[in-house]
């Protein structure tokens, strides 16, 4: 695994699969095994449920297979008995397990990192936004949320966005910071632009200031702060 940045963190820590307590740990470590966010390893004295070796190996990882009397999830935990600072301990595969709890609340798509911040501040500052040159919204109340490593999000209200160019769509997202992301694609001179805008709906505490508001992808749209056009940003959704 070469040298990883291992913490231990203070929360409790449950993960469930086929309706069944697997482990719950009152000292999980944080393991970054990639810069963007950790993932979680538990100590092999937490889990409940039986971890069955396969025969397989990933990378320096020994292959389990979890198995509770709900259920058995395939190659879903990994153990590394060679590394002093991982073999004592066992990593889930996040995705596989039904449900994570830190103490007694659920969270989505993967482990949220402790140095990450999330700030939603209101302003005053003149948002437009455009495509192919027509507008699609225009607003003087924008929430601007800041999230660490990511571009300003400038989040505008419902009445403030063209939805005679929107478009339903079904896909979904989920942020372990924001919650639950819905989306519309938009229509401009005859072409669908799919999944261009978002909305948090019903977003997690730390986001509750944008629920309800619409988001544009600055990496796809022309954006105007105060008349100014922003320069796109080189992101994974450019």
């Amino acid at each position: 695994m070469g040298d990883l940045r291992v913490e231990t963190s203070a929360k409790r820590v449950r993960a469930y699969f086929g309706g069944e307590l697997v482990a719950d740990a009152t000292t999980p470590r944080l393991v970054w095994e990639i810069p963007h966010y950790p993932a979680y390893y538990l100590p092999l004295t937490s889990v409940r449920a039986d971890l069955k070796a396969t025969g397989e190996t990933r990378g320096d990882g020994v292959v389990h297979d979890v198995v509770t009397p709900g259920g058995t999830a395939s190659g879903a935990a990994l153990t590394y008995p060679d590394s002093a600072l991982l073999r004592d301990l066992v990593r889930l595969d996040f995705a596989a397990m039904d449900e994570w709890l830190e103490e007694d609340e659920p969270i989505y798509v993967h482990p949220r990192d402790p140095y990450k911040r999330v700030d939603v501040l209101s302003s005053s500052r003149h948002v437009r936004v455009a495509l192919d040159g027509v507008t699609l919204a225009a607003s003087s109340q924008p929430r601007i949320l800041f999230e660490t490593s990511l571009p300003p999000r400038y989040y505008l209200p419902l009445s403030d966005v063209r939805f005679d160019l929107l478009r339903p769509s079904d896909t979904q997202t989920q942020c372990p910071y924001k919650g639950t992301a819905t989306y519309w694609s938009v229509e401009v001179n005859g072409v669908t632009h799919d999944d261009l805008v978002w909305i948090y709906r019903s977003p997690l505490p730390e986001s509750q200031k944008v629920a309800g508001m619409a988001c544009f992808f600055s990496e796809k749209v022309d954006l105007f702060v105060d008349g100014e056009l922003q320069e796109k940003p080189k992101t994974p959704w450019s």
